[in-house]
């Protein structure tokens, strides 16, 4: 079984379970923390990228701090193979499938009920005891960082605004592109 890490709209329990094609019930997922990397809004889209802080510090006008160098999200556990390729032709060819170290900031529970797991645990400040880093899968932006903006995506935003958009249509889109992402210009 396979561990992801995913840090923007598969976050949304409802959006994984449709990607996947089933509801999840094999699935366990705790809210996790991606040091070292920004998450990034992408021009003409709805959904992010992440990028390690060394190439994305020039996209900034100042040095940021410790908690915003750290993107928060969701460590899923217990993934197939085939569901680990259904994955890669959603996340499409704007993104390289990476293992790398997150931190889990909770226990693992059950996918299955549905609802968007809480994110926004503890701020992470030098008190705060971390746990032992756990080697995930992840989706890491491969396209020029012209395509992005220095401004931060917010899954609360996607909550409030956009996740209804996913919940059909736009996983249907994304599966039909058959892992060659088209987005709209702006």
């Amino acid at each position: 079984m396979v561990k992801a890490f995913f840090y923007g709209t598969l976050m949304h329990p409802r959006i994984l379970q449709r990607v996947l094609g089933n509801n999840g019930t094999h699935l366990s997922v705790c809210p996790a923390i991606l040091k070292n990397f920004t998450r990034h809004k992408i021009k003409g889209a709805l959904y992010p990228a992440i990028v390690p802080y060394s190439l994305s510090r020039s996209m900034f006008d100042r040095d940021l701090a410790p908690e915003e160098i750290s993107v928060r999200g969701l460590l899923v556990s217990g993934l197939t193979e085939e569901e680990v390729k259904l994955l890669d032709v959603f996340e499409g060819d704007e993104y390289n499938r990476e293992v790398v170290s997150v931190y889990p900031l909770g226990l693992l529970a059950s996918l299955y009920d549905g609802s968007p797991v809480d994110i926004q645990a503890p701020k992470i400040s030098a008190s705060i005891v971390m746990q032992q880093p756990i080697e995930a899968n992840t989706y890491i932006w491969c396209m020029p960082l012209s395509q992005l903006r220095s401004d931060r995506w917010s899954f609360e935003e996607f909550i409030q605004h956009d996740a209804w958009k996913w919940e059909n249509k736009g996983i249907d889109r994304r599966k039909a592109m058959e892992g060659i992402i088209v987005r709209a210009r702006l």
